[in-house]
């Protein structure tokens, strides 16, 4: 506990203390936890307006309407005058939103953000949040994602990886494909069934889901990632890239907006894995 209370709270030190979760001393769990919740803290205070500012933007105009109101008509949007185009109300659970983050031992920081952003798309009306967790199991996260650091403390990070057992997992979650946006954080690599892996990643994305997969969630930028998946997952139209966590509301802002997102991470400045030449 003096060790923890005279060292300066940071990302890295949070992801170090979920490495070690399952064998730090009881009588420093409480300090442990006081260093956690001093990091979520400053995170959400940078990122919590950003991400819900960008998402109210894109569920406005997400909804399209033939008969607007006049204060409602998109003139931008209204071709012909006799045909109204405007933003129409917003209906409860406009969209619902699957996040699905690896949690081995390479993943630290994508799990400390996924954990912050988690919690903000939660607490906003028009979506229904699943955050999900995965190494060779699947911990479904969602009943506490409301308070990031209970989440963030109950990860136990490391272990091996079974990306086909966590899409498997999010299929079951998945009721309206076109209404659902599903972001997959892994490096992609599989340590379970990888050709069953891919197969059900097609089925997903034929499905008409929202389908991206993010290959760190981190200020860092590319990692070392399954080049080979990666450029499957594109053949089937499935983007992946890495994000930077300012970027992530824009990201989401454009996956709610029906945007391509291969095309938007480009117009961002960020290289998408291509698909493998035939």
């Amino acid at each position: 506990p003096e060790m923890l209370s005279a060292v300066e709270p940071s990302i890295d030190l949070v992801t170090t203390l979920m490495s070690l979760s399952g064998v730090i001393p009881q009588k420093a769990k409480a300090t442990a936890r006081q260093v956690v919740q001093r990091v979520v803290r400053d995170l959400q205070r940078r990122l919590d307006a950003p991400l819900r500012q960008s998402v109210a933007g894109a569920l406005k105009r997400s909804t399209r309407t033939r008969r607007p109101r006049h204060n409602e008509i998109d003139w931008n949007r209204t071709i012909v005058p006799e045909t109204r185009i405007g933003y129409g109300r917003k209906r409860n659970e406009l969209k619902t939103i699957v996040v699905c983050v690896d949690q081995s031992g390479s993943m630290g920081e994508s799990v400390v953000y996924s954990g912050v952003f988690g919690a903000v798309l939660a607490s906003i009306p028009a979506l229904r949040t699943h955050v999900v967790a995965f190494d060779t199991s699947v911990v479904d996260l969602t009943e506490n994602i409301s308070d990031p650091v209970d989440v963030l403390m109950g990860v136990q990070l490391g272990g091996g990886t079974d990306i086909n057992l966590a899409l498997k997992y999010c299929q079951n979650l998945i009721t309206k494909p076109r209404d659902t946006i599903l972001v997959l954080i892994t490096d992609l690599f599989e340590g379970g069934d990888n050709t069953e892996m891919l197969k059900r990643a097609r089925s997903i994305a034929a499905s008409g889901v929202t389908f991206v997969t993010l290959l760190a969630l981190a200020d860092a930028g590319a990692p070392s990632f399954d080049e080979k998946n990666a450029a499957a997952l594109a053949s089937f139209g499935v983007p992946s890239f890495a994000c930077t966590p300012d970027r992530f509301p824009e990201l989401m802002a454009a996956a709610i907006n029906g945007r391509e997102l291969g095309q938007w991470a480009s117009e961002a400045g960020m290289t998408a894995a291509r698909a493998a030449q035939s």
